[in-house]
């Protein structure tokens, strides 16, 4: 137990301790009280298509195979033999009918059961290979396509946890009609920062986009556009997302995806018809309100999130306080012609990814964030969360509770739930 956990959040959270970032044992608690019990993202069903494709990952520290097995299910297994703890599998994706250990050649099914061990037929004794499969992640479930486990047993169905966080979700997910795919293996980057601050930006960190990034967006229409219709939403405490909700009158090539601030009048013809499309389609399936919602960032807790307009999956794998490692994904319409999908991949390559223009400062900032925790004689000097504080309400149309766009109340509801795992985790 570490020292004033009940002291690293205030009452209100408009402060929020340095040391809730930097201090080894809140870390090692957050691996168990967090990581251990929360619904973590796995994979996208697009990468596990067929019987025998499998992925590997990570549920915070702890390396998973995600696999689909020879019954159509979907499995996730501890990369970690049962007999010397060696990882059964060492690329991050493929398709495979077993997985063997390198030292003994143990032999495991893509469900994880023992399958064969070698050195069997020169012993006497039956082994009772029943017992000696992988380490099975106990629940693994699916929304709109997204593949979340936990280790958690006793964890409250997916669809109760994401609760309201569907109704944005569906936003992008549900867009469109033959659903959407994840395009090759994530990118993968380590920071010398922690796994919150990637996080707590994605959930809703509108406020930084003039002045980080001021030499891309500032004096841009984008910004106006936010600044006049932006909200944070707090579907749920924890999870988050920042959204635009244009005037009914609004143009349709003005409120599709893939309009980012006049980004689309410089594509072809044939993918600006394929946008349009998708967007008269999805306002039919989907009804007026979801018609007027352009999103911007969407976060599910603890360490998921999501890019609307550059189509950006994104999971913040903790390495130690001060050590995070990002994942991005790039997610595109299945249902689109291949044309179309190289042209939108230049949204996602410019902007994010290890070497995007706003992603470079993304990085650094977090970085020199952490360092700034890490300063000496800090710890009675808490940050401030409070902009906007008290301004939220409920919204007529909108799930969950509303603030402003520059409104703080994203961060603030993250870090007591953060609190509460961490505090009352003791309990269990």
């Amino acid at each position: 137990m570490t020292r004033g956990i009940e002291d690293l959040v205030s009452a209100d959270a408009t402060l929020v301790s340095r040391r809730a970032f930097t201090d080894e044992a809140v870390y090692k608690i957050e691996k168990e009280r967090i990581f251990g019990r929360a619904w973590l993202y796995l994979a996208h069903e697009s990468e596990l298509k067929a019987s025998g494709d499998f992925v590997t990952t990570y549920m915070g520290e702890t390396p998973v195979i995600v696999a689909r097995g020879p019954d159509g299910r979907i499995n996730a297994s501890v990369n970690s033999c049962t007999h010397r703890g060696v990882a059964v599998c060492h690329v991050e994706r493929g398709h495979a009918s077993r997985f063997i250990c390198p030292y003994h050649n143990w032999t495991f099914g893509m469900d994880g059961r023992l399958l064969a061990i070698p050195q069997q037929g020169k012993i006497e004794r039956p082994v009772d290979k029943a017992r000696l499969g992988l380490r099975q992640v106990p629940r693994v479930e699916s929304y709109a396509g997204l593949i979340f486990g936990s280790f958690d047993p006793d964890v409250a169905p997916l669809e109760q946890y994401l609760g309201n966080m569907r109704f944005y979700l569906d936003n992008y997910f549900a867009r469109f009609a033959d659903g959407v795919e994840v395009v090759g293996a994530p990118h993968k980057w380590r920071l010398a920062a922690n796994w919150k601050l990637p996080v707590e930006n994605q959930l809703g960190d509108v406020g930084h986009g003039p002045f980080l990034h001021g030499a891309v967006l500032g004096g841009r229409d984008a910004i106006a556009e936010i600044e006049a219709y932006g909200f944070n939403m707090v579907p749920e405490p924890g999870h988050g997302a920042a959204i635009r909700l244009l005037p009914p009158e609004t143009p349709l090539a003005s409120r599709m995806w893939g309009s980012e601030n006049g980004s689309a009048s410089a594509f072809s013809a044939e993918t600006q018809a394929f946008l349009l499309d998708t967007q008269r389609q999805m306002e039919d399936r989907l009804g007026s309100v979801h018609a007027r919602i352009k999103g911007l960032t969407y976060g599910v807790y603890p360490n998921f999130s999501f890019l609307w307009a550059n189509s950006t999956i994104r999971v913040s794998h903790p390495r130690g306080p001060g050590k995070v490692e990002y994942w991005s994904w790039w997610v595109v319409p299945a249902g689109a012609p291949e044309s179309v999908k190289r042209e939108l991949q230049g949204v996602y390559n410019g902007f994010f990814g290890p070497g995007g223009l706003l992603e470079q400062e993304d990085s650094d900032a977090w970085a020199q964030q952490y360092a700034g925790s890490a300063i000496d004689y800090m710890d009675d000097h808490p940050y401030y969360y409070g902009l906007g504080a008290g301004e939220e309400e409920v919204h007529p149309l909108l799930p969950g509770v509303a603030g402003s766009c520059y409104n703080e109340h994203y961060a603030r509801q993250f870090y007591l739930r953060w609190q509460r795992d961490i505090a009352e985790g003791a309990a269990r």
